[in-house]
């Protein structure tokens, strides 16, 4: 069934925007503010950010532990907000009928913030240490010298994150500016409001009514024209290593050109036969691309392609490369070409949450091909665009990922591939994992070569709306499918393909640089291997080869599991899945982590950044949930807000590798790790009251009807890779018997790490305590 879009304008001119879609588990709404970071006065660089943090501090009427954070993350939801340059989002989305609780929370709170003093003064401290991490971040350094490129004289070029300098609190002056313009913004000619979920449209337009009006009567600001992006040849950058980005700058393109970039961005993008990133491949020259929009308003258009290049590369012939593709595309037929986009916008659709699609529409991009308009923008951006006749092309084959029915023949389940029914097949949603233990330390040389291979299929699933992912952790190899049902049973075929005999080109080729990730994203990444906790092994002395890949996959052992497939979509599977390697084995649990361990790992950048995972035993992972899901709201108002030891803080129960357990992560420009820790170790000693309430509200959320479809599947996974019972009804039933005593004794046990703890960070261990 399709969805039905509604759109309104409220009389305070409040836009709202609704769509109902009867297959949505969940329910979102985002809010577009149309003004942002180059609307400030340019006196005080960040106001309109800080005003977007001031805005989750609470309010008279819904205080910081009842506000929409709080409201939002209680219910297992998604809450966040983002200032651009020109627009400002606040977006969440929550089980269906908490829709009117988020949504009153979100729209009080902007139109009644609190300006205290002492609360800004909190956080512009928090704006501060993200000022700090901004700056000591290489990519986002790169990012912002890209920027650097533009006229002198446009807002791009200039500084607008805030620092404590920046903001003066203390001047009447700034505090009557922050005033002005939330007054000026933050009212109903500014904005769009978009809902969407299973709800009917009749009753999205009643709420939407109901606390749309709740903002101040007002038309759209206009704004002045901005400086031209473009006053002599725009600069471009220059190479970062193997890393170049060229700019492309446009200031003067039609209305519905940034959706026509989307269409070209797609076709830059396309790594397939036939396209310049296939003769890049084929030259050995291409390690990685990604071609994307950075800045788009008042007709100014500015995108960039960023290429990873061997050392080989000819750059000159790259970019003649480049051009003769857009000289491809501006002589085909724009018609056939949205013909495709269109088709892979339908799956997009199809496979989005509730929460992407409100942002699509709060944006104006829904998942659509181009209309007349779009096509007529996108044939007016690529006759600005430089081109030449240079090269042998051809448009890619239709994406078989996109298949409407099955690519393969059928045949019997594998023996020992477990088929679960955590996830209905109505969902039109399946996954695959698969796992092979590999115990030969030269599997360390070939995951390179294994990851090379399945990068083309990799580059084609995104846009398909499919996961593909292939990890190595440990001593075993994992590969995950989640998507459309037959596009994850074509896509297994392809992948087993790839990682039983790779082409050669693979075996060679270089290894793209990966950008720097910030400390505690670093540590992040490195906990699924760490939790392993897997010994190094000397890597043998041999060359890597067909030969010796083909005796790690005849000694492999392998478990798997399949979700989502109804009987003759795994008939399909069967088909695909014919001479999976290795040996089927039983899962079995894994083994206790004891004592206190800490493992050091490096990052690239220098603040701490700290995290802790307390794994638990099966008997009281259902107590660990609901003591996490009580101490969410502490820790974030202890670390974050009081003691501000940064903006990066957060706790949850995570489940990783088959272990379950809480997760506690924080890092800050200035305490160091054991005064991050001990902060912890303190609020965990002042212990946790149980509300009833709280105890149903966490029960609820093990519903399959309340859980994303990839939730429901990696729930699944965890539970089988664990050997734990996987029936989400005996987990609901579990968290309802925890009491206080429980959590009382549960909580002593974390602190003594009776049940292991293990510590990352990107420092030595601080005492001999640790092992």
């Amino acid at each position: 069934m399709s969805d039905a879009i509604r759109h309104l304008t409220l009389a305070n001119g409040l836009h709202l925007t609704l769509r109902h879609a009867p297959r949505l588990k969940r329910a979102a709404a985002a809010l577009r503010v149309h003004a942002g970071s180059h609307d400030a006065p340019a006196r005080w660089p960040g106001l309109a950010h800080f005003l977007e943090h001031l805005f989750f501090l609470g309010t008279a009427r819904f205080p910081l532990d009842d506000g929409l954070m709080r409201y939002v993350q209680g219910l297992g939801g998604q809450v966040n907000a983002s200032t651009r340059e020109r627009t400002t989002d606040f977006f969440f989305e929550v089980p269906p009928p908490a829709l009117a609780g988020g949504l009153e929370r979100l729209c009080q709170m902007l139109v009644e913030p609190d300006f205290s003093l002492e609360r800004q003064r909190r956080e512009r401290e928090v704006i501060h240490a993200e000022f700090i991490a901004w700056s000591r971040n290489p990519e986002a350094q790169r990012q912002f010298t890209l920027l650097q490129s533009v006229s002198a004289r446009h807002p791009l070029s200039a500084f607008h994150a805030g620092n404590r300098y920046s903001l003066p609190l203390e001047s009447p002056a700034f505090q009557q500016g922050l005033r002005q313009f939330h007054q000026c913004h933050y009212q109903g000619g500014q904005l769009t409001l978009s809902l969407v979920g299973p709800q009917s449209l009749d009753e999205l337009a009643q709420l939407g009514r109901r606390y749309g009006e709740l903002f101040a009567q007002g038309t759209g600001t206009v704004r002045d024209r901005p400086p031209a992006l473009l006053e002599a040849p725009l600069r471009q950058p220059t190479a970062w290593g193997a890393r170049h980005d060229w700019l492309f700058a446009h200031d003067s393109v039609p209305q519905g050109a940034e959706q026509a970039l989307e269409l070209l961005l797609v076709q830059l993008n396309d790594s397939r036969p036939g396209g310049w990133l296939d003769a890049l491949r084929k030259r050995g020259w291409l390690q990685d691309c990604k071609a994307q929009q950075l800045h788009a308003h008042a007709g100014q258009l500015l995108w960039h392609v960023q290429l990873q290049l061997s050392d080989e590369a000819c750059l000159t012939e790259t970019r003649e490369l480049l051009h003769g593709w857009l000289g491809f595309l501006r002589r085909q037929d724009s018609k056939r070409l949205n013909e495709r986009f269109a088709r892979l916008q339908q799956r997009r659709a199809q496979a989005a949450s509730a929460l992407e699609l409100a942002q699509r529409d709060s944006a104006d991009r829904p998942f659509t091909g181009l209309t007349a308009q779009g096509l007529a923008a996108f044939e007016a951006l690529l006759d600005d665009l430089p081109t030449t006749p240079i090269g042998d092309w051809q448009l890619p084959p239709e994406e078989a990922l996109l298949a409407t029915a099955p690519t393969t023949n059928g045949a019997s389940l594998p023996d020992g591939l477990v088929i679960d029914g955590c996830l209905p097949p109505s969902r039109q949603f399946a996954a695959l994992d698969l796992r092979w233990h590999v115990r030969s330390p030269v599997r360390q040389r070939l995951r390179t070569v294994l990851e090379h291979s399945l990068r083309p299929l990799r580059e084609r699933a995104g846009p398909a709306a499919l996961q593909l992912d292939f990890e190595a952790r440990g001593e075993y190899w994992q590969l995950h499918l989640a998507g459309h049902p037959l596009a994850v049973v074509t896509a297994s075929q392809e992948a087993l393909t790839l990682l039983r005999a790779p082409a050669e080109a693979h075996w060679h080729a270089p290894t793209a640089a990966e950008a720097p990730l910030i400390p505690i994203r670093a540590l992040l990444k490195a906990l699924p291997d760490a939790v392993l906790m897997g010994e190094t092994q000397p890597l043998p002395a041999c060359i890597a080869d067909q030969a010796q890949l083909d005796r790690l996959w005849q000694q492999a052992r392998w478990q798997g599991l399949a979700q989502g497939f109804d009987s003759s979509q795994q008939w399909a599977l069967g088909g695909a899945l014919q001479g999976l390697m290795g040996q089927p084995v039983e899962p079995s649990p894994a083994r206790p982590i004891q004592g206190r361990h800490w493992r050091q790992i490096t990052t690239s950048g220098s603040e701490p950044a700290l995290l802790l995972f307390c794994p638990l035993p099966a008997d009281l992972q259902a107590a660990g949930r609901l003591l996490a899901h009580l101490l969410q709201g502490p820790v974030y108002q202890r670390l974050r807000v009081e003691l501000q030891l940064g903006y990066a803080v957060f706790s949850a129960f995570r489940q990783i590798e088959g272990y379950g357990g809480l997760l506690f992560g924080v890092q800050s420009p200035h305490a160091s790790h054991p005064q991050i820790l001990g902060h912890l170790l303190d609020l965990l000693r002042q212990g946790v009251a149980l509300a009833p309430a709280s105890r149903t509200q966490l029960a609820d959320q093990f519903e399959e009807t309340a859980m994303s479809n990839a939730d429901v599947a990696q729930w699944a996974w965890q539970a089988h890779t664990a050997a734990h019972n996987a029936d989400l009804s005996f987990m609901r039933r579990s968290i309802l018997n925890v009491g206080q005593v429980q959590l009382d004794e549960l909580l002593q046990q974390l602190i003594d790490a009776s049940h292991g703890w293990l510590c990352l960070a990107n420092a030595a261990a601080p005492n001999s305590e640790w092992r």
